[in-house]
């Protein structure tokens, strides 16, 4: 029978090192996703997502479950992704090979990380149109790009949203609504225009 999350946290609490190794595997995809839509595909994604990991259990022994694992994991890697782009803000960064897998107490984890392009509601766009609406969505706030991430293309709920940034529900509700209306104005010229506008933008 396979274990839940909390079961598999409350091993590692009590020092079970492979059960931290199934945590990852089990939401490693998950991870990976959502930073490289917050932050972008590539060697700065995969960093990125060794990093939550590495913070995740560095933290677990205050994990008390009071949200969820997944809400919790969420928290984490939000956080983190915003406090990359304000590190970015302030300067170039040096940026860890990500050659190397994750080293902790545990030994060595392999991340296995999954490609963009096997998202299924990106996958049934064109490819041009899949790449602009990428890059819209990283022209948004830390704060919208994170719940238009989350609720649209993660399908998380207004309530999994809201606990996971510690938000009040209107605020999600709110977020949403105003990311929807950005990438609205950012995509109406493709959207309406077709490849041509498409291919004429790739021109200018």
């Amino acid at each position: 029978m396979e274990l839940t999350d909390l079961e598999l946290v409350e091993r590692v609490q009590s020092g079970d090192v492979e059960a931290f190794a199934v945590l990852v595997t089990r939401h490693q995809h998950r991870v990976y996703s959502h930073v490289s839509r917050m932050v972008g595909q590539g060697e700065e994604a995969a960093d990125l997502t060794q990093e939550v990991f590495l913070k995740v259990y560095t933290s677990l022994n205050r994990f008390r479950g009071q949200a969820s694992f997944q809400t919790w994991l969420y928290r984490i890697t939000s956080n983190l992704c915003v406090d990359r782009h304000r590190r970015q803000r302030r300067g170039p960064q040096v940026v860890r090979s990500t050659d190397a897998p994750v080293e902790t107490e545990l030994g060595e984890l392999e991340l296995e990380l999954p490609d963009w392009d096997e998202n299924p509601e990106l996958m049934s766009l064109s490819g041009e149109l899949r790449v602009k609406v990428r890059e819209a969505v990283r022209q948004l706030s830390d704060k919208l790009r994170a719940v238009i991430v989350m609720h649209d293309l993660e399908g998380l709920s207004y309530e999994e949203i809201a606990a996971a940034l510690n938000i009040p529900l209107g605020t999600v509700k709110s977020r949403l609504f105003n990311a929807r209306a950005a990438l609205k104005v950012l995509l109406e010229p493709y959207i309406q225009g077709g490849p041509a506008a498409l291919r004429e933008d790739e021109r200018t």
